[in-house]
């Protein structure tokens, strides 16, 4: 695999940033799990070792030094490998099911390596050369302006925050990472969750010309003029992945926004991605004691992720499910965008304009709504109603696509990001609800043991203690409102609402309850936490819009829930079948 890897990095070097990326992340995350300081030691000499130099040049395999590979207490053997460092690795299978899994994994790597076009591979080497660089200078910078020894305690703390200017300098696939990473606080250690909360997901806008003749491209036949009266050249928004624009149809005359694919992107992360998968199964190779962590799981399930969110198809599905949702439901004061299928592609998504302020926005819910209270218990209800009733749950709830519209009903956006629950997820939410209504810390204690993946007895009645004095504090909290006053075209000031350091306070209760569970031996699912941070989210704009009012008691949200989740023709049952 060393040798794979030397002779392809003369005309590819992904597969070393890819190698090197997992690497740095599973040491770091070693930090707190047990059984990584062997892949430690390993990244680290083979970063130094002058075989990997060399091989840069060459690609004529080196005798090197030997790896000492023990299989229990029962046999050893000594497999030759270039500049490969003795490392002595716990390791249960035979020679004959390691020589095999090697093959596989070789047999893969050249699968890999055959797909990739060469002209992405010098540009990622490139932009990954100048990434790493730059981002060693400013850790650098930051030891050398301390002064002293540097420590190990040092570089662990300052490591979150390299790692995240690294992936944002690496361009889209990492932020997409990163994003990941601050969404799952039951995968991920909570010092780099909270740092990836500040992984900025905006880059420059491509130019205009780029962006319309993707837009031909995907109309086929038809030409822009023929489509859309006009488009807006200058974009609403631009991320790592789309660009936003406003847009009228032609034959409707309606305000729509189109969001277009910027070029390129999906080569770069199917590229990246599948590199990565790669790299986590090479580590899970050299050190079989690293798959109890499931690391290629991981992998293959954020490659999955981020390529769905590739087809902007599946968001208009999501959209229109969504929808549908909404009618079979008889919910009329939430509304959802309307998806032009027909001037909709893979790469083209344009969907209706909805105007309204964000839900922090104090004036807008004072001049588009008599009441507050209910426009929050609207959004509220809808979108737990959803979770039972629906495909899939907007996973993504932050004010920005959350809209008090103009009429004072409710939109949602952006269904890019959705979540699917499982039915014992679903009996665990509705246990801690029951029991934080009810204040019965034992019940809420019950439900997490049984929802969580632990093969030891779990105390629950001191769960259930450490599980109140968490919600004591979480109830503590004092909610920061800050008030911005922004001036608008023709003169007119808004005053918009935000609670202070949202994000960051939402994450921070979620990895305090993870690193409880773990306290007691107990791992919660991934749904589970992109749920419950929904529900947090919730709970912000409740002590924002309606600081007296408690949801899990109220008539209006419980007894509307509990009727949809014995009438809800079987919609978990839905949700995990999909």
């Amino acid at each position: 695999i060393r040798h794979l890897a030397h002779t392809t990095m003369i005309r590819h070097n992904a597969l070393g940033l890819a190698v090197a990326v997992a690497c740095l992340c599973a040491s770091v995350t070693g930090f707190a799990v047990p059984g990584t300081a062997p892949l430690r030691r390993y990244a680290h000499q083979a970063h130094t070792s002058p075989g990997l130099r060399d091989a840069r040049l060459s690609a004529r395999p080196a005798v090197g030094p030997t790896m000492q590979v023990t299989s229990g207490s029962e046999r050893s053997r000594r497999v030759e490998n270039d500049a490969l460092p003795n490392i002595n690795i716990g390791d249960t299978r035979t020679p004959e099911e390691i020589v095999k899994e090697g093959r596989e994994l070789l047999q893969e790597g050249i699968e890999v390596l055959l797909k990739t076009p060469p002209n992405i591979g010098l540009r990622r080497t490139l932009l990954a050369s100048r990434a790493v660089l730059l981002t060693a200078v400013d850790l650098a910078n930051t030891f050398q302006g301390r002064g002293g020894r540097v420590t190990q305690e040092d570089i662990e703390r300052e490591l979150p925050s390299a790692l995240r200017l690294l992936f944002e300098r690496l361009g889209p696939t990492y932020i997409k990472l990163g994003q990941f990473i601050a969404s799952s606080p039951t995968l991920f250690p909570a010092a780099y969750v909270e740092e990836f909360q500040k992984c900025l997901d905006s880059t420059e806008k491509v130019p205009f010309e780029r962006i319309k003749s993707i837009v031909q491209a995907e109309l086929g036949a038809r030409r822009i003029d023929d489509v859309y009266s006009y488009i807006e050249e200058e974009p609403l928004a631009t991320a790592s992945i789309a660009q936003v624009h406003a847009a009228k149809l032609k034959s409707t005359g309606e305000d729509v926004v189109i969001k277009v694919q910027k070029p390129g992107v999906g080569d770069v992360l199917g590229v990246d991605l599948s590199f990565l998968v790669m790299a986590t199964r090479t580590i899970e190779f050299l050190n079989p004691e690293l798959r109890r962590l499931s690391l290629g799981n991981i992998a293959e399930d954020i490659r999955t992720t981020m390529l769905d969110e590739l087809d902007f198809r599946k968001e208009a599905d999501n959209i229109q499910d969504f929808q549908a949702f909404l009618t079979a439901s008889d919910i009329d004061n939430v509304v959802c965008p309307f998806v032009y299928r027909g001037e909709s592609s893979k790469r083209l998504l344009t969907m209706q304009r909805l105007y309204g302020r964000p839900l922090t926005d104090l004036e807008a819910i004072a001049s588009y709504s008599a009441n507050p209270e209910e426009t929050l218990l609207n959004a509220l209800n809808t979108w737990m109603a959803s979770v039972v009733a629906c495909k899939s749950f907007h996973a993504d709830v932050h004010a920005g696509n959350l809209l008090v519209l103009e009429n004072g009903k409710v939109g949602f956006i952006d269904f890019g990001i959705v979540g699917t629950i499982s039915p014992k997820t679903w009996a665990a939410v509705e246990g801690l609800a029951r029991g934080l209504a009810d204040q019965d810390y034992l019940v809420m204690a019950e439900a997490l043991v049984q929802l969580g993946a632990t093969s030891d007895e779990v105390d629950t009645a001191s769960f259930a203690e450490d599980l109140r004095k968490l919600v004591v504090k979480v109830e503590s909290l004092d909610v920061d409102v800050l008030l911005t006053a922004e001036q608008r075209v023709g003169g007119e000031t808004s005053v918009s609402a935000q609670v202070a350091a949202d994000d960051q306070e939402v994450t921070r209760i979620l990895v305090d309850l993870v690193a409880l569970g773990q306290q007691y031996g107990i791992k919660f699912p991934r749904d589970f936490g992109l749920l419950l941070k929904q529900v947090l989210y919730f709970d912000r704009y409740t002590k924002l819009l309606a600081p007296t009012l408690e949801p899990l008691n109220d008539e209006r949200l419980r007894g509307s829930i509990e009727a949809l989740a014995r009438e809800g023709d079987g919609g978990v049952t839905d949700v995990e079948a999909r």
